[in-house]
């Protein structure tokens, strides 16, 4: 809603209300063709404010109900000013209006007036299911962004849990391959640990072996006559 373009419709309205306010009066008060000229001024300026009325309705759309609620009452009594003075300026127009009683003119403002309620009672319940139809179109709209937001979310988890899968298995191929890499360095180590259990022997056996030639050498050489 635009509270600048509703308020220059709305000061439209009044200009032209006023306008038109004084002239069932003095089309009553006139004859002929300047009778009528002013009946047909009063019809256009009537279709003018009716236009205003109809674009400050469509302002009121997107309005906070604070707002909207009594505007649209105003909006409702000024139609019904309108009718009223289109009732008036149609009998001021009629051969013999003058002969009208006051309970005879009472009697068919009173019918009339009935009808005009009813019609804007009937207008007022159709912006009313236009606002609701407009509300539950938003409604809709935002069930639909939401559910493409959450599909959208969906896809990205997916996405990333592919991500993360991928990366467990090459992990687990880093795995596999680090336990294979162990299994060969402990046979190494265990080789080398027979290897050298074996060296070690074989030079224990050649320690004894040196050890019982230098004592046969020693026993030889000195206790030997």
């Amino acid at each position: 809603m635009s509270t600048e373009e509703f308020e220059k419709l709305h000061e439209m309205y009044k200009s032209l209300y006023d306008e038109v306010k004084t002239m069932p009066e003095r089309a009553q008060r006139c004859q002929g063709e300047e009778r009528k000229r002013i009946v047909r001024d009063f019809d256009e300026r009537v279709s003018e404010a009716e236009e205003v009325l109809q674009g400050m309705e469509q302002e009121l759309f997107g309005a906070p109900s604070s707002f909207r609620t009594p505007m649209s009452t105003k909006i409702r009594l000024y139609r019904r000013d309108l009718a009223k003075l289109q009732r008036e300026i149609r009998l001021s127009a009629t051969p013999g209006f003058s002969s009208y009683t006051g309970d005879g003119r009472q009697e068919i403002y009173a019918t009339q007036n009935d009808q005009s309620t009813h019609l804007q009672s009937q207008r007022a319940l159709l912006i009313q299911g236009t606002e609701s139809l407009n509300n539950a179109s938003k409604s809709i709209e935002r069930s639909q962004r939401i559910a493409a937001e959450t599909d959208q979310i969906g896809t990205d988890i997916i996405e990333e849990l592919g991500e993360q899968r991928d990366q467990l298995d090459r992990t687990r191929d880093r795995l596999v391959h680090t336990g294979e890499n162990l299994s060969r360095s402990r046979k190494i180590l265990r080789a080398m640990s027979r290897r050298l259990i074996t060296n070690k022997l074989l030079l224990s056996v050649i320690i004894i072996m040196e050890l019982v030639i230098l004592a046969g050498v020693v026993y030889l050489k000195f206790f030997r006559k």
